[in-house]
Formats: structure tokens, sequence, C-alpha cells
């Protein structure tokens, strides 16, 4: 009997991408009268993951392998490339959906093209404006995007910035973000930390921030900066501990090393894995970052972030009030954070406004999207 359903070839490489695909993949294969999924990793994060793979229990059906040490961006495009080709070429798609801003995701987009499977963009329409900020992540968000059938973008601005890239209205989607779908259904899980240390300044009535900083752009006297930064806060706010979560990056850590390590109330940790770092969102009082999805997870649990970044493609936050963008000097880190630090009002304003990245809904609608098509 012929199998008559969407072949569906989902492709992600990251810790980020599996995180925002895999609400995807699991409605699709809740669907499974209407859809036959295949899911292919690049590997361009290898440990990380390993570990959202193993939260959300989706095994691929291909990997890559394509990490290497020392690896450049021509390294992870060309290797990318070449394996999608082989594998669209012995296992024909219907459909290829990737998501967001990585090298993975313009890749799988020019691999489609090239096999003429029409490509979905999870995470469509995010844009700086500036082709080197993120760098390379704008660039590969706009090339996607050129290569793209259905935009499923996040929010209305999103949609806004791809009709004014002459994109056809009719193929766009707004859909919400599937990162909250994700952190919604890992948020209401129970969980205990191991490290003990980790688990009694959980469990303690200090205030937690929470910090994270690895983007290109902050490489260097940035990071410098933020790291001097954090010092003079965990000296003047005796009261407050601050959880850096060191990126595995050896330029990240050769920086805020030396500054950070051993001084009193900062805490260095390991990358933690999905559901930790979920939890240690849950509990922060104030979160520092320059991550992109960190800015649409916390809006959720109300927690008011100051992102540590120039230029941010997720200005929604911005405009509701849940985060703030403050750049990367020192003395403005300073002053924004010792503001929400004491005045009790900002505070309060930025933690009870409403997320606007959605309501935890935009996997079901994909799939809502995909099933009517004709193909």
């Amino acid at each position: 009997m012929p199998d008559n359903r969407i072949r569906v070839l989902c492709v992600f490489g990251t810790r980020p991408d599996a995180i925002k695909m895999a609400p995807v993949v699991l409605e699709l294969q809740r669907r499974s009268e209407t859809f036959a999924v295949r899911v292919v990793v690049t590997g361009q994060h290898r440990e990380q993951l390993a570990q959202v793979l193993s939260v959300f229990n989706l095994k691929p059906d291909h990997d890559l392998a394509i990490m290497q040490h020392g690896q450049t961006l021509t390294e992870i495009t060309t290797r990318s490339l070449i394996g999608l080709d082989a594998d669209l070429k012995e296992h024909p798609a219907d459909v290829c959906l990737a998501q967001g801003d990585t090298t993975t995701t313009f890749v799988a987009a020019l691999a489609a093209f090239y096999h003429k499977v029409p490509f979905g963009h999870v995470e469509a329409g995010l844009r700086t404006g500036d082709p080197y900020d993120p760098f390379p992540e704008e660039m590969n968000r706009r090339l996607a995007g050129v290569l793209t059938t259905w935009h499923f973008a996040p929010t209305e601005p999103s949609r806004q910035n791809l009709l004014a890239e002459g994109v056809a209205p009719a193929s766009i989607y707004v859909t919400g973000n599937t990162s909250i779908d994700a952190l919604k259904t890992v948020a209401s899980r129970p969980y205990t930390f191991e490290d003990s240390a980790l688990r009694a300044l959980m469990e303690s009535d200090k205030r937690i921030l929470l910090v994270t900083a690895h983007r290109r752009e902050n490489w260097g006297a940035p990071m410098s900066d933020i790291g001097h930064a954090l010092r003079t806060l965990a000296e003047e706010f005796t009261d407050c501990e601050i959880v850096v979560a060191l990126h595995k990056n050896p330029i990240v850590r050769e920086t805020l090393r030396p500054l950070l390590e051993g001084r009193p109330r900062l805490h260095l940790i390991e990358p933690p894995d999905y559901v930790p770092f979920v939890k240690l969102m849950q509990r922060a009082y104030l979160i520092l970052t320059d991550s992109g999805g960190v800015q649409e997870e916390a809006p959720s649990l109300g927690v008011p972030i100051l992102v540590l970044r120039r230029t941010t493609e997720r200005p929604e936050g911005v405009t509701a009030g849940t985060a703030k963008l403050i750049g990367t000097e020192l003395e403005d880190i300073l002053r924004e954070a010792r503001l929400l630090l004491t005045d009790p009002s900002a505070y309060a304003q930025m933690a009870h406004t409403v997320n606007p990245y959605g309501d935890g809904g935009a996997a079901p609608l994909i799939a809502d999207v995909l099933s009517g098509l004709q193909i």
C-alpha cells in the first residue's frame, strides 16, 4: 500500500536549534497519519545537542557529525551541505524544516533548494539590520529567508520585516515562538540540582543574578567590561549571588576566568543542561545575557533581562518592557543593574509585563499549516 504521508525532513545542529525544533518534531510525529518525519542533525554543537535530544526523547535518523576542533564557518558550511545533499538523494522529502539563524539553518535551506524541496523557516523574519551584527547569524537568516517557501514568523514585527523585504503575505504565518512551547514543557517538571553548593544557593534567600555571554561581537574588550561589571556588582550587593554559566569557547573563558574566579558571591559554572538552566532562570531575580533564546524565555518566567548587546533581532521584548538593550560598556551595565537591584518599582515594571513571544502553541500551528498543504 503506498505511503501518501507528507515526508518532512527536520534539520538542526545546535542546542538552541534542538530546543526550538523539538516541539515541532514531536507535534509532527504525533500526527503520524499525516506526516512521515525524518530528523537529521549536523552536530554543529556536539555535547550540548545530545543533552537536549535526551530531554525531549528525540533520536535523530542521521547524524552528519561535522564537528571538528577549531572548525571555520566555511568548513561548517561545506561539510553540512555535502552531508545534507547526500541524505536528500537517499531519502527524498516533500518538505524541509529548520529554525532560526545558525549556519545549519542556512545550509538546510540551500540543500533543499538544490533538490527542489520546499523549505519552511521556523522563527522567520528576525532582523537587526546590520549584516555583521550578530555575525554570521544575521546573514544566515536573511539568506535562508530568500530560499523559504513558508515563513513561520514568531511575532507580528517579524512578519512586518518580511513584508518590507517583499515576501508574499500569503507565505507568512505568525505562530509565536516554539521556544515557549519547549519552556512550558520543561518548567513544570520537578528538578533537584546534583551539585550541593548550587542546590544550597537555589534554596537560599539570596537574590540570584544569572549571566550568560558568548557572542562573537562581545569577544575581547566587551567581554572584559562585562567581567569587571559583574565583579563590581558582587562587591556592592552582598545580598546577591551571581551565577555565570561559562561558555565553552576558550576566548570567553580566557577573558572571564581571571576576572571572576574565586571572588566572593561569584559562581562560575559549566554551561548547564537545558532543564537545570530553565530552573536557574525560574529562580533568578535578574538575568544579564547576550543570548537570543533567553530574551524569549525569561519573560514567560517573569524575570527582567538586561541584554548585553548593541542590537537585537528580538525588539518585541524591548518594546514590551521585559528586556532592556544596554550594550557592554562597563558604566552602562552597572547603571542599569543597580537600578533594578535598588528600585522596586523599576523592577516590578519589567517583571510584570506580558511575554510578547506567544503562549506555547506554536508547534501545533506550524503542523496545521503543513497538514493543509497540497504537496
